[in-house]
């Protein structure tokens, strides 16, 4: 069901997408250029946008750590070939081997280019790893749709390893790598208490409209008043979302929770009222998250996705 959920919402992505430019098959470059954020901590940022052939289907936030004792990927980007220019990119910044690689969630941006690391563990929560076995097909139909050549040779692939909550101790890093949920069933965010970076996965978006096809906004709530925590706590200061600006502090945290605070009361007093789906796709969002990417497109996905069921419990409480 989750699979076909997400293969009508990427579709429509996908159509909406048909008029962008084509590129030429013979120079697809993501040209990608990591920035060092922090002591040996490198981020290869994606497009603040929505997926397009324009930018390859790059939307996402990639980093790599070289801790002294090799080097821990996080996310392989949309595609094979991302994947290889992404390993080629950080080669050109450290000699240092690559020790493992880990993907944040089962979404495929996360792990569509997990077949340029064939020969190193790549690793993601036991959640994860079903979904990218469920849905990989559902991801790469919809994403050779939408991509067209960018895709070429891409196969699903998902993490070979399971991993657990851990901490781990490389080189001069300590690693907290810990479990939440509610952006996917099994989110796995990453703390460098070395130098205070957070990589937060999907839990946090910046300055971008969040995607919802497997989310549950209580539970993502939730673990935003987790990181809210952990921040207090002194465990971390710079933020790196999958999706959106690196930042310091928590104004990623409270977009996030704003937006899903925001749609999920619009939703339920809507069907309280009776409100029709149609009459909410054309409702122009407030004046705060005009300026944010991807909407409306994003906002009329999750009103698709989430609004029947709104109409159903509001039909059970008459």
């Amino acid at each position: 069901m989750k699979a076909a959920i997400l293969s009508i919402l990427m579709g429509a992505c996908a159509m909406g997408s048909a008029a962008a430019a084509q590129p030429d098959p013979a120079s697809l470059n993501y040209d990608l250029h990591p920035r060092q954020i922090a002591e040996h901590t490198w981020v290869i940022e994606g497009a603040v946008a929505d997926f397009s052939r324009a930018n390859g289907c790059n939307i996402i936030n990639t980093a790599f750590i070289a801790t002294g004792d090799g080097v821990v990927v996080i996310n392989t980007g949309p595609s094979r070939l991302y994947g290889e220019q992404q390993r080629r990119a950080i080669e050109r910044v450290t000699s240092e081997p690559v020790r493992q690689v880990l993907n944040l969630n089962l979404h495929p941006d996360y792990f569509f280019g997990n077949q340029a690391w064939a020969d190193r563990p790549v690793q993601a929560l036991a959640g994860s790893i079903d979904g990218m076995r469920a849905e990989g097909a559902a991801y790469a139909d919809n994403l050779y749709r939408l991509c067209g050549d960018w895709m070429k040779g891409t196969e699903p692939t998902p993490a070979r390893e399971t991993l657990s909550p851990q901490t781990l101790r490389l080189g001069s890093h300590m690693l907290e790598l810990r479990r939440l949920n509610g952006h996917t069933r099994d989110d796995l965010v990453l703390m460098d208490t070395r130098t205070g970076v957070l990589f937060a996965g999907g839990l946090v978006f910046a300055e971008r409209v969040p995607t919802t096809p497997h989310a549950d906004p209580e539970a993502w709530l939730a673990s935003l008043d987790k990181l809210q925590q952990w921040q207090a706590q002194g465990l971390f200061r710079q933020v790196v979302p999958s999706h959106g600006p690196v930042h310091t502090g928590t104004s990623g945290i409270a977009q996030t929770r704003d937006w899903l605070r925001w749609l999920t009361s619009l939703m339920r007093e809507s069907a309280e009222k009776g409100v029709d789906l149609s009459e909410l796709l054309n409702m122009p969002l407030p004046e705060r998250f005009k300026g944010w990417a991807a909407q409306p497109a994003e906002f009329h996905r999750s009103l698709t996705q989430w609004y029947p069921r709104y109409e159903q419990q509001a039909l059970g409480h008459r």
